[in-house]
C-alpha cells in the first residue's frame, strides 16, 4: 500500500499542470441593403459570444453584442467582426458594461473588426468597460471605410466599480485603434495603462479621474466634419472635463470623469449628436 502511494505521489508531481479553462467566442454579422432598409444578409455565433437584433423604428439596423461568459480575464479571447453594405446604417452596441476580472496568466484579448461599404454609416457604441483590480486587457480594433463612409465610435472605460469604491489601481489596458479609408491609414492611436500613480493623478493624463472614453467621428469629407464639430460644440460643456477637435475628415473628443455615472451624462449628448441613426439604443438608457 505504501509502496502504490509513493507511485501514485511521483506521477502526480511530474503530470503537467491542467489548462485553465478560457472563454472564447467569435461573433460575425453582416448586411444587404433592400427597399432602403439595412437588413440581415449573415450572422454567425460560436462560443461565448451571441449577437441579438432588437426591433426598432429605425431604417438602420441595430445588432447588440453579448458575451455570455459574463466578463473576461487572463487568457479569455473575444472576436467580433461586422460588414455593412454599401449605402446602409447600423447601430453596434453591446447588452451591458464588458468586466475584466483579476488575471492570473495574462491578458484577455478582444479582437474588432469592422468594414463599412461605399456611402455607409456605422455606429459602434459599446457600452463602458469596467477594469477590475488586477485586471489585464489588450483591446484592438480595426476599422475600414469606403468611398464616402462615415463612423461614430466610442470605447470608455472605468477603473474600478464606483459603489465599491475601488480603485482598480493596478489595473493594465492596452488599447490600438487603426482606422483605414480605401486602405489608407487616416488614425491610429494606442493607449496604455501599467497601473502608476503617475498615470492617474498626472495632469496631463487622468487628472485623479476613474472614467475615460474617446470618441472618433469620420465624415465622408473635412467639410462635413468642420460642420458637424460647430454643431456638436453647441452641447458640450465649457469645461476642462472634455476636449474636441477636427483634422480633416476625422473629429476626436476626449472625455475624463469622476465616476461611470458622469461619464455617461457627459457622453451621451455627444454620441446622440453623432449618431447616425439618430437616436442611441435604448440599452444606452438609464
Amino acid at each position: 500500500m505504501t509502496i502504490v502511494a509513493e507511485n501514485l505521489a511521483k506521477t502526480a508531481s511530474h503530470a503537467p499542470m491542467q489548462d485553465l479553462q478560457r472563454a472564447r467566442g467569435h461573433g460575425r454579422i453582416g448586411t444587404q441593403q433592400r427597399d432602403g432598409v439595412t437588413r440581415l444578409a449573415t450572422l454567425y455565433q460560436d462560443g461565448c459570444s451571441k449577437i441579438r437584433l432588437p426591433n426598432t423604428h429605425s431604417r438602420a439596423l441595430e445588432a447588440v453584442l453579448i458575451n455570455t461568459a459574463g466578463g473576461l480575464t487572463g487568457g479569455d479571447h473575444m472576436q467580433w467582426s461586422a460588414e455593412l453594405a454599401a449605402g446602409g446604417r447600423m447601430v453596434l452596441t453591446t447588452q451591458a458594461c464588458e468586466r475584466i476580472y483579476r488575471s492570473i496568466g495574462g491578458p484577455a484579448r478582444v479582437e474588432t473588426r469592422l468594414s463599412v461599404g461605399a456611402g455607409a454609416h456605422l455606429d459602434w457604441l459599446p457600452q463602458e468597460t469596467i477594469l477590475f483590480a488586477a485586471s489585464q486587457l489588450d483591446r484592438r480594433i480595426e476599422i475600414d471605410l469606403a468611398e464616402a463612409a462615415s463612423l461614430t465610435a466610442i470605447e470608455a472605460v472605468l477603473l474600478g466599480r464606483d459603489a465599491m469604491g475601488e480603485m482598480a489601481l493596478d489595473a493594465r489596458l492596452r488599447d490600438n485603434w487603426r482606422i483605414r479609408r480605401n486602405g489608407r491609414l487616416i488614425h491610429a492611436e494606442a493607449t496604455r495603462l501599467d497601473g502608476t500613480l503617475a498615470e492617474r493623478n498626472g495632469l496631463s493624463l487622468l487628472a485623479g479621474r476613474r472614467a475615460f472614453a474617446s470618441v472618433l467621428h469620420v465624415a465622408p469629407s473635412a467639410d462635413q466634419c468642420a460642420a458637424t464639430l460647430a454643431r456638436l460644440r453647441a452641447v458640450l460643456p465649457g469645461d476642462s472635463r472634455i476636449a474636441a477637435s477636427a483634422n480633416g475628415e476625422r473629429l476626436v473628443v476626449r472625455v475624463l470623469a469622476q465616476s461611470g455615472l458622469a461619464l455617461r451624462r457627459l457622453i451621451v449628448p455627444i454620441l446622440s449628436e453623432l449618431s447616425g441613426a439618430g437616436s442611441l439604443p435604448r440599452l444606452w438608457h438609464l
